[in-house]
């Protein structure tokens, strides 16, 4: 599929709206920091105020994600520069299931947004293909999140789809016990559209998706460079939290 072509630099509003959803997780996991020290006391897990604001969230990070999968594939993105990229995310991922299992050793992320992201990535290079059927697609990925509790329910045998592991495919029927988790459904219909947005942009209106040229100044361009720098952003964001409230606990005293 040929698009318009395009230099190999970073289109800004994919990073605004991805600085945006960095904005609202960090604003996100410090009230949850403060419900883990005892400072608030709400209920992450069931409360939908909290619940759907994850979903968005996370909804925002993988469209963003697919966005710019596909001005990556509009630039020419070869093998070797998107194993590169992709080694760091999953890297990262490992970085997290290490520091929560330090943090968290009964419910670790063992299959949490950046693990996710690894092996979405790779489907997504694999399908980008597939054009306008990226649509549908992604809709039955989303789809199949609400029909996988009656399935397994008249199909027991499926149980074993629950189990870790089997339950990073996102086909289950229970969540699991861990503080993020991010299977590949429904979430890989999020990122499908995300693609499947970003190529009817490029070559539709591609000035949607913003300019290659200097991020400009001030606030605006503080979140463009937030939005470039969204994988270490990710990584850092948590233990400064994390630190911030400990350093208050601690000067509060008891």
């Amino acid at each position: 599929m040929a698009f318009p072509p395009v230099r190999a630099r970073r289109l800004d509003r994919i990073d605004l709206l991805r600085a945006a959803a960095m904005l609202w997780m960090t604003v996100y996991h410090f009230c949850f920091d403060l419900d883990h020290f005892g400072l608030i006391h709400e209920n992450f897990a069931r409360d939908p105020f909290w619940t759907w604001q994850r979903t968005a969230i996370v909804s925002g990070f993988l469209f963003t994600a697919g966005l710019s999968q596909a001005v990556a594939l509009s630039q020419g993105q070869d093998w070797p520069r998107f194993w590169k990229r992709w080694a760091q995310v999953a890297g990262a991922a490992l970085l997290v299931t290490a520091g929560s299992a330090l943090m968290f050793p009964k419910s670790f992320i063992y299959f949490g947004v950046l693990h996710g992201i690894a092996v979405m990535l790779i489907v997504m290079r694999l399908t980008a293909g597939w054009g306008v059927w990226l649509w549908p697609a992604g809709a039955l990925a989303i789809a199949a999140k609400f029909i996988a509790p009656t399935v397994i329910a008249a199909m027991p045998v499926l149980e074993l789809l629950n189990a870790p592991g089997w339950n990073a495919l996102g086909f289950i029927s229970r969540l699991p016990v861990t503080e993020d988790y991010v299977p590949l459904l429904p979430w890989l219909g999020v990122m499908w559209w995300g693609v499947a947005a970003g190529q009817w942009a490029l070559r539709n209106r591609p000035h949607w998706l913003g300019s290659m040229d200097a991020p400009g100044a001030g606030f605006r361009r503080g979140l463009v460079v937030m939005g470039r720098w969204s994988l270490s952003y990710y990584l850092l964001h948590q233990p400064v939290l994390m630190g911030l409230v400990t350093g208050w606990v601690w000067w509060r005293g008891p």
